[in-house]
């Protein structure tokens, strides 16, 4: 039987790595989607499988989804978007095929970041962190200290405090919390859960070189603490299937968390060529069927470079004179 599969943000790393994973296996059959008709994955797949979509914050994203799904006789979805995961939070009845994602329990608590540690507190280390209220604020905390938004990725509204009076300036606000700084190594640990807290997977990876929030050079390393910490926030978060949590070294060496991606990352290719294919394994996790009680990896080494895809313009989906 051939699963049919939709892997949207076919424009991100991550989207890119996740068609690049399910192409290689022979009972799938994988059709991309995007917002943009330049995203490069689009173009990894034959022409009658390509597919545009609203961006995910749009009110028509998941009718949109919904339409393509029962059109296309879609088995699956997979998101690769952490906007296009809030939309469908709460609404993934509405589309006739399996979400490859995390159950919305799941997405509430990863994707805020003060409900995440307070659910992750006593499961694992976590930095001491309050809302940015005048009772957080009043801490007696060391500096420096990190300020970031409660929701959204990367380092977009991220900022180092250094000492009480540019936190004292700062204007209260119920969306952002006050953290620990934690001055060590940082780490992503892409993690694989199954069912009831069973980790099939989890691989420390060193961000050596990172662009634009993307690691472009890096290597996974084995490391049990990182590991064990790492499955243990993902589980304390609910996760059932990817999730990718990034861990930061306190001033004593010990990995604490620092958040959790409930998503594929866009450094998946090197947890894929250190022999966990994740997305494949996801998907079979998602449908109800068999997977590995646990995979190892290897300790590799990869760099990034720039690959282009040559394209007659008429090709290139929804963009004028094409």
């Amino acid at each position: 039987m051939t699963i049919r599969v939709l892997v949207t943000g076919a424009g991100g790393p991550a989207g890119v790595a996740v068609i690049r994973s399910l192409l290689r296996r022979t009972d799938v059959e994988v059709l991309a989607a995007d917002m943009d008709g330049w995203a490069s994955g689009l173009y990894l797949v034959p022409a009658d499988r390509r597919r545009i979509v609203p961006a995910g914050v749009s009110p028509g994203f998941v009718e949109a989804l919904a339409a393509i799904a029962r059109d296309d006789r879609l088995d699956a979805v997979v998101p690769t978007v952490d906007v296009e995961l809030l939309t469908l939070a709460g609404s993934r009845s509405r589309v006739p095929a399996t979400i490859v994602a995390a159950s919305d329990e799941a997405l509430a608590t990863s994707l805020d970041k003060w409900t995440l540690v307070q659910a992750c507190d006593g499961a694992a280390p976590v930095p001491r962190t309050r809302v940015l209220d005048a009772e957080g604020v009043a801490v007696d905390w060391d500096f420096p200290v990190i300020v970031k938004p409660r929701r959204g990725a990367g380092s977009r509204g991220v900022a180092r405090i250094d000492d009480r009076a540019a936190l004292e300036a700062l204007d209260l606000d119920d969306g952002v919390i006050v953290q620990q700084f934690l001055p060590g190594d940082e780490y992503s640990v892409d993690v694989l859960m199954g069912e009831e807290g069973r980790a099939i997977a989890a691989v420390p990876r060193l961000r050596a070189r990172v662009d634009s929030g993307v690691a472009i050079a890096g290597r996974t390393v084995h490391d049990d603490e990182l590991e064990s910490t790492a499955v243990a926030c993902a589980r304390a978060a609910g996760i059932v299937g990817v999730a990718n949590v990034q861990l930061r070294r306190d001033a004593d060496g010990v990995p604490a968390l620092l958040e959790i991606n409930p998503r594929f990352s866009g450094a998946m290719p090197l947890t894929i060529a250190s022999g966990v294919d994740m997305p494949s394994i996801a998907l079979d996790l998602a449908l109800g069927r068999p997977t590995p009680a646990s995979v190892p990896f290897r300790e590799i080494a990869g760099v990034r470079y720039l690959e282009d895809v040559f394209l007659e313009p008429a090709e290139i989906l929804g963009v004028d004179g094409a």
